[in-house]
């Protein structure tokens, strides 16, 4: 059952096309994968679905609910939460403050905090620390956290890997399948190829703001992401 449908969206950001026309679907359920070079458009079709940048032209249904114009704090009660690109933690919380910052809109649902703490364990024993004590992963499973208590159906996560150590990002990306077992679909920004490969349902690769190259990990040859990742023509 299709819970996102995107059609021919175009973004700018600023004087730049940085979404190009692009139309694609997200099924309940599924792990959906954008991956592509910086500049790709990736994180401006992020922002764009989470009502932060509008669209210059094009269509956003979610659930069956035309929510193009529908502003970023509705989405959220719609059931689209946001994990942003460099976490975006309120520094001078802490940990459990940050996270019931998430639960602001809340709907209802199974993430719970004690859902959250059995998802990230270290976190109840340092639910009073202070956010920015914390390392670039513990920041980014917070993020993750936050995100979850707004109970959404649909969870966007914008690089999860940037800037992380690759057995930091290993232990991020082995939650996903309990987040995505409890019935939240998820759609994930990503620039390690190899991790996106590995987690996601379905990919979509795009250059320029387009979409280039599109379908399932298995069906989809490493030269054929290569080229689509890299522009280069055959």
């Amino acid at each position: 059952m299709t819970l996102l449908s995107v059609r021919d969206l175009t973004v700018h950001h600023g004087q730049l096309r940085a979404v190009d026309g692009l139309s694609l679907d997200l099924g309940k359920g599924e792990v959906l994968a954008i991956i592509g070079a910086n500049g790709a458009g990736k994180s401006t079709l992020l922002r764009a679905l989470a009502g932060l940048n509008p669209p210059t032209s094009g269509s956003v249904h979610f659930g069956g609910r035309d929510i193009t114009r529908l502003p970023a704090y509705k989405r959220v009660g719609a059931g689209i939460a946001l994990v942003p690109e460099g976490r975006r933690l309120f520094r001078s919380l802490t940990v459990e403050e940050n996270l019931l910052a998430g639960a602001y809109r809340r709907r209802p649902g199974a993430w719970t905090l004690p859902a959250v703490y059995e998802l990230f364990p270290w976190m109840a024993d340092r639910r009073t620390q202070n956010a920015a004590q914390l390392s670039g992963g513990e920041q980014q499973s917070v993020a993750i956290g936050r995100a979850l208590l707004a109970n959404p159906a649909l969870l966007l996560i914008d690089e999860l890997s940037l800037g992380l150590a690759p057995v930091i990002v290993r232990r991020i990306y082995e939650v996903l399948p309990g987040i995505v077992g409890t019935g939240t679909t998820a759609l994930l920004v990503e620039q390690d190829v190899s991790q996106a490969m590995r987690v996601a349902d379905r990919v979509h690769c795009l250059l320029e703001g387009r979409s280039v190259l599109q379908g399932r990990p298995a069906d989809l040859t490493a030269e054929q992401v290569e080229h689509a990742y890299f522009g280069m023509g055959d």
